[in-house]
């Protein structure tokens, strides 16, 4: 692959995009050539006559890259031999597990069919080595779905009986937000809400949550932030109400319900991470058709999981993300709880205890504080729900989010894209 010519041909499957030039030294798009099919130009990219706006789509394309925050990054480039997260990404042609873009080098005859990773086998060898497992010597291969993988924990995907899996890391002294996501499936599977089914596994006494790949061959993840770049947000509309206009006007049904369900999530699990990257919608890839709201996926940041145990408490003050900066506020976003029965949930504290059960990272008086507040966050919904009134709130914009970054303890601008 390194000797092809840095022009390459953006293309949508096997739908030829626009010609674009990448500058050998940063792996940015230098240039923008011909547009061969306008209405395959990844959603949120502006076009104007007939022109792509560069900036907007070299943001879209270094959003593709590893995140540089990624924890271990740095030490894994230098077992890889490359300058940059987005150096990678030529490597492997762009290709992703999220979407069906990719570059073809100008003159190739690559085909979508014998090289994409839905269909193909793939290597591990970069995905073992951003999880700190990998050979440091020999001939590694960098054709691989890791290097457009996302977010901040070490990761990589894997094909277990020929399914394509998101195996995911822990952070800090606790590890535990791959116990976060297995409780959050198992609290969105009692109250039947769509969603990406977490497990856990244990390896070297280190644990990892694994979820199956929610993305097929023919379909895409186009998340929150992209669909709100389809339309200019107006300084009168919230961040809410922006985002259910954009999917309403893109002929996207069943928003508003998808997101009553969301907020009610990220507040009974005290979710800080829930960015605008880290949610979204499906459309099939060929013929263009929105598919409907994303499952949810991604809630490990979540419960406490970076707080010390004097800190764990189901009233304290929480980042809030997507849309308002305090889960108090965003919950009132939610137009009806008649589909909630919060009695289904009977137990989930326990049954939470159970996933924490054997964790070298987090102790029984930690358990017991993490149970504790769970219950307490679905006693306290529960006295939201009783008092509700019809329409006694309003969607007040002072407490809007402002920055769509995801968590890292400091803030980073890099961590952009959807993360499974």
């Amino acid at each position: 692959m390194d000797a092809w010519n840095k022009r390459f041909v953006l293309k949508h499957k096997n739908a030829p995009v626009v010609e674009i030039e990448l500058d050998e030294a940063t792996g940015a798009i230098s240039a923008i050539g011909r547009v061969y099919d306008e209405r395959h130009v990844p959603v949120g990219v502006p076009i104007k006559k007939g022109r792509i706006d560069r900036a907007a789509l070299n943001e879209w394309w270094r959003g593709r890259a590893i995140p540089a925050s990624r924890d271990g990054i740095k030490e894994a480039l230098i077992d890889l031999n490359i300058a940059t997260p987005q150096k990678l990404l030529d490597k492997s042609l762009g290709l992703s597990l999220s979407d069906q873009y990719w570059i073809c080098p100008s003159g190739s005859d690559a085909d979508w069919s014998q090289l994409n990773f839905f269909e193909n086998v793939f290597s591990e060898d970069v995905g073992n080595v951003l999880l700190g497992r990998g050979e440091k010597e020999g001939n590694i291969s960098l054709m691989s779905p890791d290097n457009t993988s996302d977010g901040w924990l070490k990761k990589k995907w894997t094909i277990v009986d020929g399914k394509r899996c998101l195996i995911k890391g822990g952070s800090g002294a606790t590890q535990q937000e791959p116990y976060n996501e297995v409780l959050a499936s198992r609290l969105m599977e009692r109250l039947g809400i769509p969603h990406v089914a977490y497990t856990l596994l244990i390896q070297d006494n280190y644990p990892y949550s694994v979820c199956e790949n929610f993305i097929t061959p023919q379909t895409e993840l186009v998340t929150a932030w992209y669909v709100m770049q389809t339309q200019q947000k107006s300084n009168n509309v919230s961040v809410y109400q922006h985002y259910v206009n954009c999917c309403e006007a893109l002929g996207i049904t069943g928003i508003v319900d998808a997101l009553d369900r969301m907020i009610v999530v990220d507040y009974l699990i005290a979710n800080e991470d829930r960015h605008q990257n880290n949610f979204g919608v499906i459309r099939h890839a060929e013929t263009l058709e929105w598919i409907g709201a994303a499952p949810i996926y991604d809630s490990g940041s979540s419960l406490w999981f970076a707080k010390p145990k004097a800190l764990i408490s189901a009233t304290s003050k929480i980042t809030c993300k997507p849309f308002k900066n305090d889960h108090n506020e965003q919950i009132k976003l939610v137009t009806s709880f008649e589909w909630l029965d919060l009695s289904l949930l009977r137990g989930i504290e326990e049954e939470y205890r159970d996933i924490l059960e054997g964790s070298m990272f987090i102790d029984e008086a930690r358990r017991d504080a993490l149970c504790s507040a769970l219950q307490k966050r679905i006693e306290m919904l529960a006295e939201i729900v009783h008092s509700r009134t019809p329409r006694y709130w309003t969607d007040n914009r002072s407490a809007d989010v402002q920055e769509n970054i995801a968590y890292s303890g400091t803030p980073r601008e890099d961590d952009w894209e959807p993360e499974q």
